[in-house]
């Protein structure tokens, strides 16, 4: 009797052995690097910096007056620098740590233990330093989408102090909330697949914020103010259009099966929007337009972002259709009605169009998927009022340390490429 209780003993104990080596075995194998799955996140990275450099610079800068498309360049293209130096120092650490509700902790701050051999997460198959690369380009463009709404009229100094201290308080708190483990993740099948409440709802937000306490252009809406070079619209939009399959595919962290479905559907439903907005435009005014078909597809691109990875084909048209509609609204009548001076449409566009691509989420899923509306609804809702609350305190101290914010009148009137950068976008006498 004795011999059988050890030998059952044994047994036990050598189960329980091997169970401990499959384990281990099997969580070896996911940290395994998968050089398929490296080179497209590469790419996708490479893709979501072009979004901004120079798509955004360009979609931005022929929408302003040929006075200040040289500023619109250039807070792209410092803002691009400041965030990345920003997001390696405290930045990833804060967002992607475990931590609070709110934000992460200090373990990473530096890149600490980010070497060539670790790995975000022992799920995925992508080197560390590969992810935070990507996700530097997500902090590089998100702030850069804000300087839309208040173009034209704030100081270079004053722009660079707030898209800071918005990115420290607003984006990285919001990025933990969805993203690194935090509140988000207390709302029931909760989606954001690639920013629509991380990037589109909490920049929109803040450019309103601005936009509103920083005072309109000087003769808005009297004066003249027409987009100064379509083309250079037309191209930037068309690269946001490329570079936002690294956006929306990437950010399945995988060459599977999900990121191209994710491209799939991108596709569709900026279509959708194009041909939405300029339908529109066409019944209205008479006339589509090639800026009117440009915002359209920039719409149609931020409303799929937090349904890409889980909307059907059908989801994706409706998607596109909606937000091709009532961002025209937004950004035509309402603005208008409402009297606020958003000069390049980034609440109208990517706040109007995050939050319906937010909410339209939870509702267009795929059959083996879940989804909630109401906490689609709470995500959207917590990050309207953080990023609210955060812009105000922002804008506050940016305008204390910089004597008001805002340029001179006649600074205003001369343009900001001679007056703040001392060049001409197309020669000195410009």
């Amino acid at each position: 009797m004795k011999n059988l209780k050890n030998l059952k003993n044994l047994i036990v104990g050598a189960l329980a052995f091997l169970a401990l080596v499959g384990t281990a075995a099997a969580e070896e194998e996911e940290a395994t690097l998968n050089s398929g799955d490296t080179a497209w996140m590469i790419v996708a990275a490479v893709l979501v910096l072009l979004m901004t450099l120079p798509g955004l610079a360009l979609f931005y800068g022929g929408l302003v007056r040929s006075k200040n498309v040289l500023s619109i360049l250039m807070q792209c293209f410092i803002i691009a620098a400041v965030m990345s130096i920003l997001w390696v120092v405290v930045g990833y650490s804060l967002a992607a740590t475990e931590g609070g509700n709110f934000i992460g902790g200090l373990d990473k701050m530096m890149l600490k233990g980010v070497g060539v051999d670790s790995f975000y997460n022992p799920e995925h198959t992508i080197p560390e330093s590969v992810f935070v690369v990507f996700q530097m380009t997500f902090i590089i463009i998100t702030p850069a989408l804000i300087v839309g709404a208040f173009a034209e009229r704030m100081k270079f100094s004053a722009v660079l102090i707030f898209t800071t201290l918005w990115a420290l308080g607003s984006y990285i708190p919001v990025w933990h909330m969805a993203w690194g483990g935090g509140l988000f993740g207390e709302f029931p099948d909760v989606r954001d697949f690639a920013g629509g409440t991380v990037v589109h709802i909490n920049a929109g937000i803040a450019g309103l914020v601005v936009c509103i306490m920083l005072g309109k252009r000087k003769g808005y809406p009297t004066t003249s103010m027409t987009p100064h070079n379509v083309a250079y619209t037309v191209i930037g939009a068309s690269l946001l259009w490329v570079g936002w399959f690294g956006f929306n595919a990437g950010s399945q962290l995988a060459a599977d099966g999900v990121a191209g479905y994710a491209m799939l559907v991108t596709q569709i439903a900026t279509a959708a929007a194009v041909l939405a907005w300029i339908a529109i435009e066409w019944i209205i005014s008479g006339k589509p337009t090639a800026v009117g078909a440009a915002t359209g597809a920039v719409a149609g691109l931020v409303a799929i972002t937090p349904a890409s990875g889980s909307t059907t084909v059908c989801g994706a048209l409706v998607i596109g259709l909606a937000s091709g509609l009532v961002c025209y609204v937004f950004a035509t009548s309402i603005k208008r009605a409402l009297g606020y001076d958003d000069s390049l449409d980034v609440f109208g566009v990517h706040g109007i169009g995050g939050i319906v691509g937010a909410i339209l989420t939870g509702v267009f899923l795929r059959e083996d998927l879940d989804g909630n509306v109401l906490s689609q609804i709470k995500s959207v809702g917590v990050t309207i009022v953080w990023s609210g609350v955060v812009s105000v305190i922002a804008f506050l101290i940016a305008k204390a340390l910089t004597g008001g914010g805002r340029v001179s009148e006649e600074e205003e009137h001369s343009g900001l490429d001679l007056t703040y950068h001392g060049e001409g976008a197309y020669g000195s006498d410009n």
